[in-house]
């Protein structure tokens, strides 16, 4: 019998994933990863996490790997900050924590499988070669979050719920008594719980009063902090008298500027480079459909490689608020997920 440690969160996905991977046949057994958290609610989700493992009837274990997390996503995310750029701790976690430390703590305990409630669908071809494809419900697809995974941890990979939509979910743990059936998704970054960013960054990086512009040059406001912003937001400018609403352009760290605009007025832009690339089978170039953040509907742009380990993504249609250092993630037209980069 196959051995599957699946990562418990206290959530309804990763039970739901449990169960089902239980009625397939496998030995499964429940982790509960113990990582940091800003405001102290994580003791809720590892007791519900416990309660699940018991409702199902499968062994339960806590793995503490909150230094680790601390050192490789919480610290990861503030240094980008403090750079200038917009990181993204979720692919970091997957990275170093789930599909890093916990899968290979769970095979030197003889896992063969670890499985998580990630909706993604994953195949497995003859040859022993894994692909990637976005779930079946594109609401909730998730795989855009999942670029940097490689082919030898992908063969130890199992996600059982990515032929299945939300409500499908929903139900099968409410039909089962899961005690996570109601239990609402969570939202914004994991560790923070209702730490709002504002306050993360504060704790952290010294506030630095500096002008809000116009393209113009014209100085419309104050911040605390040009690291603070993102390109692409629009509230917490805290901006009075203007008609329509202002989106972050661009920030300048060495002036310590934040430059907004309406809407309409932002050009957008038709390449970008990218690097830290993962292709998750062969490296590829060309035609793709790419993702620049996450929901985002899938566009058309042309891959190509500009130097060792960096490639340029180029657009048939300029894109607005491209941010540094979040994700560009590429796709063929069957849905399959070919790599991704971070963006320059």
């Amino acid at each position: 019998m196959k051995q599957v440690f699946v990562g418990l969160s206290g959530g309804v996905d990763s039970s739901v994933a449990a169960l089902l991977l239980k009625q397939e046949g496998f030995a499964v057994t429940g982790i509960h990863l113990k990582c940091y958290n800003l405001d102290g609610c994580a003791e809720r989700d590892a007791d519900d996490a416990r309660r699940v493992a018991e409702t199902i009837g499968i062994p339960f274990y806590a793995f503490d790997m909150e230094r680790e997390y601390k050192e490789k996503v919480v610290e990861y995310m503030a240094e980008g900050y403090r750079q200038g750029l917009t990181p993204n701790p979720d692919v970091m976690c997957n990275k170093e924590i789930k599909f890093g430390l916990f899968l290979a703590q769970a095979k030197r305990l003889g896992a063969n499988f670890v499985a998580t409630g990630h909706y993604v669908r994953l195949e497995k071809h003859p040859d022993g070669s894994c692909a990637l494809y976005a779930a079946r419900d594109k609401n909730k697809d998730q795989s855009y979050f999942l670029w940097t995974l490689s082919q030898e941890e992908l063969m130890h990979c199992l996600f059982p719920l990515g032929n299945l939509e939300k409500p499908d979910v929903r139900r099968i743990a409410k039909e089962h008594g899961l005690p996570t059936a109601e239990k609402k998704d969570s939202q914004g970054i994991c560790f923070m719980g209702q730490v709002t960013l504002e306050e993360f960054l504060s704790d952290r990086i010294p506030a630095k009063e500096g002008d809000i512009v116009k393209e113009n040059g014209e100085v419309i406001g104050k911040h605390a902090g040009a690291h603070a912003y993102t390109p692409g937001q629009r509230h917490g400018l805290k901006l009075g008298g203007n008609a329509r609403p202002l989106y972050v352009t661009r920030k300048d760290m060495g002036e310590n500027t934040v430059t907004v605009a309406e809407k309409d007025d932002v050009i957008g832009t038709s390449e970008i480079a990218m690097n830290d690339v993962n292709f998750i089978n062969k490296p590829i170039e060309g035609p793709v459909m790419v993702r620049l953040r996450y929901r985002e509907p899938l566009f058309p742009g042309t891959l190509s490689e500009i130097a060792a380990g960096k490639y340029a993504l180029r657009f048939e249609t300029p894109q607005k608020f491209v941010a540094p250092g979040q994700s560009a993630v590429w796709y063929a037209t069957s849905g399959e997920m070919l790599g991704g980069g971070v963006i320059l």
